[in-house]
């Protein structure tokens, strides 16, 4: 099953300006395994997504469909084919 990874243009940079990834995952797939994918074949946007003991970094939100990542199962929300949105947490005062 190929999930779109929809990514902000902040985010672009880190894999050749794209900002969309076709990423290839089995129908049972969870978060994790797609990003899984993006880390092996983009490393440095993976680092920017997930921290060294594989959690998600606070200032990424992930959506997984029409829902955010941390109200669902976190990374082990299972992606049943929904698109995903990628979207850094903006911060101001």
């Amino acid at each position: 099953m190929i999930i779109d990874v929809k990514l902000p243009a902040a985010l672009a940079s880190e894999c050749g300006g794209a900002r969309h990834l076709d990423i290839d995952v089995p129908a049972e797939a969870t978060l994790t395994d797609v990003l899984d994918q993006i880390a092996a074949a983009h490393p440095r946007l993976g680092r920017r997504l997930r921290d060294e003991a594989g959690k998600l970094r606070r200032y990424v939100n992930i959506y997984v469909g029409d829902d955010e990542s941390r109200r669902l199962q976190g990374l082990d929300t299972p992606v049943d084919g929904h698109d995903i949105q990628i979207l850094p947490s903006i911060a101001g005062g």
